[in-house]
């Protein structure tokens, strides 16, 4: 069966440096909000699928309690990804795919700041080898950094200029609004953290939650005024070994980006999830886009808020919004995890 897919309605809740919430307190409202922007009762949702991670909640299943904030009667169809929410997008995808459902909803939560993120994210690593190490997430990406900067692939300028860019756009963004205007300059004079990144390369952690309904054909129509149809999508993952793998191209996101269907000369925006400077650069080369006709993370992308769990998913939904507002008429949206961009999925959404 192929069926076409569409994003039809999102909700955001802002992002906060740091919130006392918990994370059915984040959703609940949030998908109060993507119900009503949709126009359907909870009851006309086929399929529920929600994204976070054990290890920043703190509590082993911690997804169960996003129950509470679906509530259990009548009686739910739903599903959990432990990962990013836009897997579970992909997973809610899928299941409309098979015929099951003509609807379905999807939501994630980012306690990023809830403790050390950096070295929680390590045990995403190899277990035997790198794990057992400590690295850091940010020191990983150094490595990665270090050796794009040595082959000649970007420079520490052009890491800025996209710090500058994604600074200027978070100030925008209603869902971020902090930060003030620097210049490429300005943020260069800075001294490295964990070299060479500077703490402005780096994602800020964030707290944050976003949710989005999918439909199938006539119920896409029925619920939008112009939907986001997924045209192609697809995941792609790199070998966990990070000795295994050249960590200056992104291979899988290349692939993957192939394979969902991106042209370069056809995309008007692209939301990409890059949680460090250089990787955003990284991943416009490997997707082949071309920043002076496609404009790349017009939302500010992940580093001026890094809500970890959610901001892939958070990528799809700034992409839709584009689509559905009307400013965009083909777009990409992009979510990664892993280390050095191990795992890649691109969608490409388009309006009618």
């Amino acid at each position: 069966m192929n069926r076409n897919v569409a994003i039809v309605a999102t909700a955001q809740r802002p992002f906060e440096q740091r919130t006392q919430l918990t994370s059915v307190e984040l959703i609940a409202p949030v998908i109060r909000e993507v119900l009503a922007n949709a126009g359907i009762a909870r009851t006309e949702v086929g399929f529920w699928c929600h994204g976070s991670c054990d290890y920043m909640s703190g509590q082993p299943f911690s997804f169960v309690s996003a129950v509470d904030a679906i509530g259990a009667w009548p009686p739910i169809v739903e599903s959990h990804v432990e990962g990013d929410g836009a897997l579970a997008l992909y997973e809610a995808w899928i299941k409309i795919q098979t015929g099951e459902c003509d609807t379905a909803l999807v939501f994630a939560n980012g306690k990023t700041t809830a403790g050390p993120i950096d070295r929680i994210l390590t045990l995403q690593m190899d277990p035997y080898i790198m794990a057992p190490l400590w690295p850091g997430a940010s020191g990983v990406a150094a490595v990665q950094a270090r050796a794009c900067l040595e082959a000649g692939i970007i420079t520490e300028r052009a890491m800025a200029e996209v710090v500058a860019r994604s600074i200027a756009a978070g100030i925008a963004n209603p869902n971020v609004g902090w930060g003030e205007a620097v210049t490429a300059d300005e943020l260069l004079a800075r001294p490295h953290s964990t070299a060479p990144l500077r703490p402005h390369d780096i994602g800020l952690p964030a707290d944050g939650a976003v949710a989005v309904v999918l439909a199938a054909d006539d119920v896409a129509r029925r619920l939008s005024a112009r939907p986001a149809w997924i045209r192609g999508i697809d995941h792609r993952i790199d070998t966990q070994r990070l000795g295994a793998h050249s960590l200056t191209e992104s291979a899988s996101a290349a692939a993957a980006a192939h394979h969902a269907g991106v042209a370069a000369d056809r995309i008007d925006v692209a939301e990409l999830y890059a949680p460090f400077s250089h990787q955003e650069l990284l991943l416009t080369a490997a997707m082949g886009l071309d920043p002076s006709r496609t404009a790349i993370n017009p939302s500010g992308g992940a580093l001026p808020a890094n809500p970890q769990m959610a901001a892939g998913l958070v990528r799809f939904a700034e992409a839709a919004n584009r689509i559905h507002g009307g400013s965009a008429d083909r777009a990409v949206a992009h979510s990664t995890s892993g280390p050095c961009l191990q795992q890649n999925l691109v969608a490409v959404l388009e309006g009618e």
